[in-house]
């Protein structure tokens, strides 16, 4: 398996329905065929503590069978319209590839 994790800092003008529709966006990922499990969240409301970073907005998840499966989610039609539809509204994205 690989787990592939992204994160995203997203502008902080952005409206409510924004937020929605970026949520909505996130969540269509995990309809690509290459996926085998899909996490989209918010930063949990745990106890701080240094070493946790809840500065992100919204964190991805996604579980695939192998790099191959990674390398056919990266050019999904799905994930070119995600990334085409709502690269203006985030200032930074973080990425972590485990397998």
């Amino acid at each position: 398996m690989l787990v592939h994790t992204v994160y995203f800092w997203l502008r902080p003008d952005l409206t409510a329905a924004q937020l929605a529709d970026f949520r909505k966006g996130v969540e269509a990922l995990g309809a690509i065929k290459s996926v085998v499990k899909c996490y989209v969240g918010t930063p949990a409301k745990t106890e701080k503590r240094p070493i946790i970073d809840d500065s992100y907005t919204f964190g991805l998840t996604v579980v695939v069978e192998d790099i191959a499966g990674h390398d056919y989610y990266q050019v999904d039609p799905i994930h070119l319209a995600f990334i085409a539809t709502f690269k203006t509204y985030w200032t930074k994205v973080q990425i972590y590839d485990a397998q």
